[in-house]
């Protein structure tokens, strides 16, 4: 027995010598010197560019109030995007910002009254109103992404410019259907932010979203007929709409896997059972 593993020791012994050189060989200065380390895609950092079509939802919040007020629909919500996704603080993944331009559209309507049939009120003559509106977004965005499937929600601010308005009523004056009057502003500027949903067929996505912003800047310019009180009229608009956006650079998503991983190396390092995460 003893003579059997002499034997297997001289066998082995060439082998063992040989794997020492070897890694004294590969462990040189000079040979780590030429090792070139492949570095990955950063986690979620790429850019998107899209466009998205819908329709508006827009009321005003009055004051003094109009009785009767609420929502008139109106078509053609139309917007382009850029998104880029990175890491905020360098650190967490979920993160984008967003800019671009839309046209959509502001406006009120006023109820009838079922008692009388007819409106509960009007603002100048008007019982309706649309006005068109262009516009320059910028949001933040934060999402978790599950499998193809992404989860959105932007929050940020916008200005925009009115461009024309239509209004009708039974009293309105004819000159002022598609006109501005002296005391109505046409700069806006307020909040937006939204929800979303995105399908992601690499490099295309498909995104439906449902956007609200409340516009700070009051149509009329305060004060204009009265010394006791101020007349304000902010819009407040709803618009949901579906997009096709395209990704400008390769997407690296981050499963929710990987961000467990990332997190029990940061706490215990790496290790031969958790491996390294792809980044």
């Amino acid at each position: 027995m003893n003579r059997c593993l002499f034997l297997l020791l001289l066998c082995f012994a060439p082998l063992s010598a040989g794997a020492q050189k070897l890694d004294s060989l590969m462990m040189t200065d000079a040979y780590l010197d030429t090792v070139q380390v492949a570095k990955g895609a950063d986690i979620n950092n790429y850019f998107l560019i899209g466009a998205n079509y819908g329709v508006s939802f827009s009321t005003m919040y009055f004051n003094p109030d109009k009785l009767g007020s609420t929502f008139v629909f109106s078509p053609h919500y139309v917007s382009v995007m850029l998104t880029h996704y990175e890491k905020l603080f360098d650190y967490i993944p979920n993160f984008a910002l967003m800019v671009g331009v839309s046209y959509l559209h502001e406006g009120f309507a006023i109820k009838n009254n079922p008692d009388t049939g007819n409106p509960y009120s009007h603002v100048d003559g008007a019982t309706t109103s649309r006005i068109s509106v262009v516009e320059i977004p910028a949001m933040a965005q934060i999402h978790t992404d599950v499998g193809r499937v992404k989860l959105m929600v932007d929050v940020g601010a916008f200005v925009g410019y009115r461009l024309e308005v239509n209004r009708s009523g039974p009293s309105i004056d004819k000159n002022y259907e598609q006109e501005f009057r002296d005391y109505e502003y046409r700069f806006d500027y307020g909040l937006e932010g939204g929800v979303g949903l995105a399908l992601m067929f690499d490099p295309v996505e498909i995104h439906f979203n449902i956007f609200g912003r409340w516009s700070w800047e009051s149509l009329y310019r305060p004060d204009y007929n009265s010394q006791y009180y101020y007349r304000f009229a902010n819009p407040i608009d709803i618009m949901p709409s579906i997009g096709v956006h395209f990704q400008l650079t390769k997407r690296t998503g981050k499963t929710t896997a990987q961000l467990r991983q990332q997190a029990k190396e940061i706490v215990y390092g790496k290790t031969e059972n958790t491996g390294s995460m792809h980044r």
